[in-house]
């Protein structure tokens, strides 16, 4: 089998939220048994130790700079240590600033795959700030560029909070440029589930129909995305899912489902042709 990395992200809906003692449980049951090399965490407390419990000992973890009032933010944990390399403040405007842990961090992990570029992206949360989503994509695909010539492959992780029409996220696909950037970052659930709508912020989800935006309709904002170099991406996706994305025992873990994905190294390098048969 090819080497192969499993990269997780998932929003927790931390303990300020209804039911977290049951939740965090089953939350933490599951990561552990997802034993992923890579898992970027949102809306968790960053510095009680919460991150640990759910994660279980022998991980390399750094939460972001800032956090929230109640010490909610942003974590990236990976199974061998990391070297951060870099955390771009995302609060680009004078109303970015009304979320204090917006931001992008960015580390280096030496994997099986090689050595590997992570950033965990955390943009804006508000329905109407897609121009900051935007800045934010661009601010953040401009980090991870200058920072990937010393790296074998780049990926992004996050709760984006948009939508695959989104301008952001098609910025970030390369789907559209900004300001005279263009990337392209591989969609982990596209590749694997074109036709599915994948949806991670689910109106069925008794969590999001009681929560504060209970009048959206269902979206799939949680992402996974591998970097492209000239001739496509570095890793090729083997399997990309949601994580508790049903109840377990009558408990729902989130208001988010995570999504897992395995990326691998490819058969042959991309921009190489596979070698052919002879005779």
């Amino acid at each position: 089998m090819a080497a192969s990395l499993r990269v997780l992200t998932m929003n927790v809906l931390g303990p300020a939220n209804p039911d977290w003692a049951r939740r965090s449980a089953l939350i933490g049951e599951t990561l552990r048994r997802l034993d992923a090399d890579v898992v970027a965490l949102q809306e968790v407390p960053v510095a009680d130790g919460t991150v640990e419990e759910l994660l279980g000992p022998g991980w390399s973890v750094t939460p972001f700079s800032r956090a929230a009032e109640d010490g909610v933010g942003g974590v990236l944990a990976t199974r061998a240590p990391h070297r951060v390399v870099e955390e771009v403040d995302q609060r680009c405007t004078p109303r970015a600033r009304d979320f204090p842990w917006c931001a992008t961090l960015l580390a280096e992990v030496d994997t099986a795959v090689g050595r590997v570029l992570v950033a965990h992206h955390k943009p804006s949360w508000q329905f109407g700030y897609e121009y900051e989503r935007e800045q934010q994509a661009l601010a953040a695909a401009r980090a991870v560029e200058r920072r990937a010539g010393g790296v074998d492959h780049a990926v992004v992780l996050g709760d984006l909070d948009a939508t695959p029409d989104a301008a952001s996220t098609q910025f970030l696909r390369g789907r559209r440029s900004l300001d005279g950037t263009s990337v392209c970052f591989q969609d982990a659930w596209e590749t694997l589930h074109p036709a599915d709508p994948g949806f991670t912020f689910d109106a069925r989800n008794p969590l999001v129909r009681a929560g504060e935006v209970a009048t959206a309709v269902s979206r799939r904002i949680d992402w996974v995305l591998v970097r492209s170099g000239v001739h496509g991406p570095t890793l090729q996706v083997r399997s990309c899912a949601r994580v508790l994305d049903e109840p377990v025992a009558g408990v729902w873990a989130s208001d988010h489902h995570g999504v897992v994905a395995d990326l691998d190294l490819p058969g042959h390098p991309p921009g190489s042709w596979a070698p052919q048969p002879t005779g």
